[in-house]
């Protein structure tokens, strides 16, 4: 197939997609290479680059998906699909903590942040953000925790090695509010925009 029609199709099945799609299953829906699709990907990114429209081509989660331009998110606001992201304080602390440590137990979050974590820990899983890979091989069979999915593509992540540095994510400081980081993230451009909420912090996280 040539390239020039190989790079719209690439973008339908991207947009079309109900999440990130890999290049690997777009060659395999296409039929062709998959040398031939990840050219057609950079084009994709060079003409979004080249001249610039309400949406980008973001690599994440593993796969590539069409998300809005994160300086017009008040105005996609406004259609009343969405809502702003807003994580409390003990939630951002325990998500982090998982990113980085896992796989990870419930006892070494709460040995690190001091505090229970069991029902920050429950709604993280409920929000599909963290996942239970299994247990671990020690008395009590501790069951251990680590992201999902649904993680990087909240943060727009390729892949786990793209967390930014430790140092950098310190620079929040405790009292600093999370929304205005969250609205940063960009919208999909053909779903919903998903939030976390949680209670405030204190000596329990209840």
């Amino acid at each position: 197939m040539d390239i020039h029609d190989l790079i719209p199709l690439a973008e339908a099945l991207i947009f079309a997609a109900d999440g990130p799609i890999k290049a690997e299953r777009m060659a395999e829906a296409l039929d062709v290479p998959l040398a031939d699709i990840r050219e057609a990907i950079e084009a994709l990114e060079v003409d979004y680059a080249e001249r610039p429209r309400g949406f980008f081509l973001q690599e994440v989660a593993g796969g590539y998906q069409l998300r809005t331009r994160p300086e017009y998110a008040d105005y996609l606001r406004k259609l009343g699909r969405s809502r702003p992201f807003r994580f409390s304080r003990p939630a951002l602390e325990s998500l982090a903590i998982i990113a980085y440590r896992q796989p990870v137990t419930r006892s070494e979050i709460e040995y690190l942040r001091g505090v229970d974590s069991g029902s920050v820990l429950k709604t993280l899983l409920e929000k599909r953000l963290v996942r239970i890979l299994g247990k671990k091989d020690v008395p009590g069979k501790p069951m251990i925790y680590g992201t999902t999915r649904e993680f990087l593509e909240l943060f727009g992540l390729p892949d786990l090695s793209s967390l930014p540095t430790l140092s950098e994510f310190s620079e929040l400081a405790p009292d600093t509010e999370t929304e205005a980081l969250m609205e940063s993230l960009p919208l999909l451009v053909d779903g919903e925009e998903t939030g976390t909420q949680d209670g405030e912090a204190g000596t329990r996280d209840e």
